[in-house]
């Protein structure tokens, strides 16, 4: 098997790039909170909503937004 070394220039670059990410989603999910939205979260292939009260549910707060999205049509 073939292993490439990265420079030590790239793992800082990566973990900045990181950094700047996780920075950006906990500004997002702050703003979520504040606005009454709740966080999204897919823990295993389920998901969890976080309530802007910090609650966590399996229950989608928006069941009706499903019923009322428009249909794809096929072509």
């Amino acid at each position: 098997m073939r292993q490439d070394k990265l420079s030590p220039e790239t793992y800082e670059w990566a973990h900045e790039m990181l950094r700047i990410a996780n920075q950006a989603a906990k500004r997002a999910q702050e703003e979520n909170r504040k606005k009454g939205i709740p966080n999204v979260y897919d823990f295993n292939r389920h998901l969890y909503y976080e309530l802007p009260k910090g609650e966590l549910t399996k229950e989608d707060p928006y069941p009706l937004s499903k019923e009322t999205e428009p249909k794809e049509e096929k072509c």
